[in-house]
């Protein structure tokens, strides 16, 4: 493994968005190496839902990376924060969670994580820890560390501000209490996504104020979800969860376009830029089908989740049941007009009922939940299926096939 600080920054740098700043963290290495002790890279995650998907795993294969050099590496929930409710990239107030929920996600979490963290290198703090101890002049005191009109150079709570969408006193709160999280833990390190950049530098400042050395802010990208648009989310359907069957994970894999496939090779393995680059030029000249390529991708992924025997099971079932299945040459086609799609996709069950697949919207219900849809290959469990960048959708439910085309 790289041992000297450039070969450091080389390896740490694949999958980054920005490093604030990279001189700085390349001097830190070299100071920590010197004093004998490892950095220290935080990461912090509001227990919000209680199930992972690939879209979180950018920043856990990042935090595993300095696991791999040997540095330490902080998984920070925080179950503090998470009742104030991260006001990022929102329009509105986000609801805070309750203490239930909180403890619930929070045990979920804490077994997802370690599919990529190695625990023997990870250090499991809450954030309740040192926040919650905090008296009303503690949190008076750390207040008097920022002003308003810093706090509202942050892009959301300026568009807010401006637009006159109320922000609420306890989402001023937020960026602080991140920050402060930083100070407790003497972060080298703090990551986050590019929607965290505000908060992760308010830790720097801070740690300013706290006579510390300032934290390096190293942010992940945003991973687009299966559409190829909208950054993965499981309310909007387009995600591939990290607890799901070997079957279905590959099947999701194979959804995704070529263009996005390289973007996945680049932020969900360890494949290197160049080998990346090399496989692009392959694929240009013809050397390489980009199917190939793409179940490449679907092997890697799941074998992280799985096991490498699992993901090859997942190749072959694949193979055998979509790209050698004998589809009907008599398949009724339907033509679904201009408007019918919602903004996150079409709705199953009155897709289902409109083409005949299904006798009535509370029969194509009880299809869906039973696991008798499929499209494009893929069973479909979710209400809604993303249509962003599709012109056709073949849907099998039993023998019944049906051929959708999009306006």
């Amino acid at each position: 493994m790289a041992s000297t600080p450039d070969e450091q920054l080389t390896y740490l740098r694949k999958g980054l968005a920005e490093i604030i700043r990279e001189e700085d963290l390349r001097e830190r290495i070299i100071l920590r190496a010197r004093e004998g002790r490892p950095l220290r890279v935080k990461a912090g995650f509001d227990p919000t839902a209680p199930d992972l998907h690939l879209g979180h795993t950018v920043l856990l294969r990042k935090m595993k990376h300095f696991q791999d050099l040997g540095h330490r590496v902080i998984f920070l929930i925080g179950d503090s924060t998470a009742m104030i409710g991260d006001p990022a990239g929102r329009n509105a107030t986000r609801p805070p969670l309750t203490r239930e929920e909180i403890e619930a996600n929070t045990e979920t979490y804490k077994s997802q994580v370690f599919r990529i963290l190695d625990p023997e290198k990870t250090e499991v703090r809450f954030n309740s820890e040192w926040l919650g101890k905090m008296g009303y002049q503690d949190i008076v005191r750390l207040c008097s560390r920022y002003t308003v009109a810093r706090l509202l150079e942050r892009d959301d709570f300026s568009k807010r501000y401006a637009g006159g969408i109320a922000i609420s006193m306890h989402e001023l709160l937020y960026p602080l209490a991140q920050g402060y999280d930083s100070v407790m833990l003497e972060c080298d390190v703090e990551m986050g996504g590019t929607d965290q950049k505000f908060n992760l530098l308010v830790g720097r400042e801070l740690q300013k104020d706290y006579a510390q050395l300032p934290q390096i802010v190293a942010t992940t990208p945003l991973l687009e979800g299966l559409d190829g648009e909208k950054k993965m989310s499981k309310s909007l359907g387009n995600y591939i969860g990290i607890t799901e069957s070997p079957a279905d994970m590959f099947r999701k894999v194979m959804q995704i376009s070529d263009g996005l496939m390289f973007r996945y090779y680049e932020l969900l393995t360890d494949i290197s830029m160049p080998e990346i680059a090399a496989m692009q030029e392959r694929i240009a000249r013809g050397d390489m089908h980009p199917m190939d390529a793409k179940i490449e991708l679907g092997k890697l992924i799941v074998s992280d989740f799985h096991s490498a025997a699992d993901a090859a099971a997942a190749a072959e079932k694949f193979n055998r049941e979509v790209r050698r299945k004998e589809v009907p040459s008599d398949i009724p086609t339907v033509a679904l007009p201009d408007g019918v799609a919602g903004p996150n996709g079409l709705h199953i069950e009155k897709l289902l009922a409109r083409t005949g697949l299904a006798e009535s919207v509370s029969d194509a219900s009880r299809k869906r939940k039973a696991g008798a849809v499929e499209i494009n290959g893929m069973r479909v469990t979710d209400l809604v299926y993303p249509t962003a960048g599709l012109a056709e959708m073949l849907i099998q439910v039993g023998k019944q096939w049906r051929r959708v085309t999009l306006s």
